[in-house]
């Protein structure tokens, strides 16, 4: 999956989030809708589309969506 589709399926996921604005460079805790419950979001996005699991931590290391795009890749590599 490309980083583009990642930003879109990713966007897809959180609700609230207007469609469109959500880029490779969002920062997704600076998000106004930003709560822990989007984490619990990714973490379950990510497991079901890449069979990966990523915990609290992981998360937390990243920032925008193309980091949280390169862990993804990295932990499937």
């Amino acid at each position: 999956m490309s980083l583009e589709e990642f930003t879109k399926n990713l966007e897809q996921e959180l609700e609230e989030i207007e469609p469109g604005t959500l880029t490779p460079e969002t920062n997704y805790r600076d998000l106004k809708s930003w709560s822990s419950m989007y984490a619990l979001i990714i973490i379950a996005f990510v497991d079901y589309h890449f069979n990966i699991q990523l915990n609290g931590n992981e998360l937390k290391s990243t920032e925008t969506v193309k980091d949280l795009y390169e862990l993804v890749k990295q932990k499937g590599a």
